[in-house]
């Protein structure tokens, strides 16, 4: 599917809201609900065909980002559900798991916060997950789940159904404004069978934990577009002033930057889907940081150069700018440089 196709795709499958416009008051329930509703949507589309995640390192790398980036532009926390999927499907195709059925919305719940988090255990058979899950994406939403667990002194991932008795969001436990609609809640497991996928430790060591790290770049990109999208406009009324055509001179430049980037690092995977040359993490932390900084960069500057207008009176706009904010706080800023840093300085110890 070309690139100039994704833009259309990713509206009609984010779809409006109910009443055709975007709703004049905001909660973080409502918010909630309508992702989901376009969550079901996207999904849908994707089903028929109209909408298009390639495999990562598939030689369409550029276009699954695209994507990425097309949905967020529309709706970051929409985004956030559609790269979960997708990131789900990647996984699943990677490491030989079960293969998900096309009315399936999976979820990927891998954050590993301190403390106990959940712990893996056989029985019989089979495999049951307890514990508490933090920061599960579509957790009223996803039908099914990759969750990441502790069996023994191994890290493992199994897939779950979300409805299965046992396996419930923890009420109250997303508090968030910036990015409510993704509905991240924490997740308690009592006794929930789970099947497991890849060997231990192959959730991390496969070459697509890194490739689809860059996917999460995409989303931020495509959310900064929509942030700078505003001065854009703003610049375009109010006729020529040298401050506001500064910023947004600045901002396109970046952009730029961000966008040639994430098209390299896609041409890269593709190049090498299996990171026989090793460049996969560093590729990632560099996308990572360079995107993630962008991003900053054009909340700043768009701030600076509009005010406070939009941020009080376009509900879209307020709701971009918040929602970028905490989406791009999944990068780990000075950890991350930090381990960027080592790796460029001492390539030889991260073997």
């Amino acid at each position: 599917m070309p690139e100039t196709t994704y833009p259309a795709a990713a509206a009609r499958a984010a779809g409006p809201p109910p009443d055709g416009a975007v709703p004049s008051g905001f909660t973080p329930q409502a918010a909630r609900q309508e992702t989901s509703q376009a969550f079901s949507r996207l999904v849908a589309s994707l089903a028929a065909g109209d909408l298009e995640f390639p495999l990562p390192g598939s030689g369409r790398t550029g276009d699954r980002f695209a994507a990425l980036r097309s949905v967020a532009e529309q709706d970051l926390c929409l985004a956030r559900l559609a790269e979960g999927h997708a990131d789900a499907l990647a996984i699943l195709a990677e490491l030989d798991g079960p293969v998900p059925g096309a009315s399936e919305r999976w979820g990927v719940w891998a954050a590993e916060p301190p403390g106990d988090g959940v712990t893996a255990t056989r029985v019989g058979d089979g495999w049951e997950l307890d514990g508490l899950k933090q920061y599960c994406s579509g957790a009223h939403s996803c039908t099914h789940a990759l969750v990441t667990a502790t069996a023994g002194d191994e890290r493992r991932l199994f897939a779950v159904e979300v409805r299965s008795p046992g396996c419930g969001p923890v009420e109250d436990s997303w508090q968030a404004i910036g990015m409510a609609g993704s509905d991240t809640p924490d997740v308690r497991f009592r006794a929930v069978a789970a099947v497991p996928v890849g060997r231990a430790g192959e959730y991390l060591t496969r070459p697509g934990f890194q490739h689809g790290g860059i996917g999460v770049a995409a989303c931020w990109y495509g959310g900064a577009r929509a942030v700078a999208a505003t001065l854009h406009r703003a610049a375009a009324g109010r006729g020529p002033d040298p401050h506001t055509d500064a910023h947004l001179g600045h901002i396109d430049m970046q952009l730029h930057a961000a966008q040639a980037v994430l098209e390299r690092a896609a041409a890269e995977i593709d190049r090498d889907p299996l990171d026989l040359e090793g460049g996969a993490r560093v590729r990632s932390l560099r996308v990572r940081a360079l995107v993630e900084a962008v991003c900053t960069e054009v909340l700043t500057r768009v701030g600076r150069a509009t005010g406070a207008g939009p941020l009080c009176h376009d509900v879209r706009h307020a709701r971009n700018v918040s929602d970028l904010t905490v989406y791009i706080r999944q990068h780990h800023a000075e950890r991350n440089l930090a381990e960027l840093g080592a790796l460029i300085a001492r390539p030889e110890g991260s073997r």
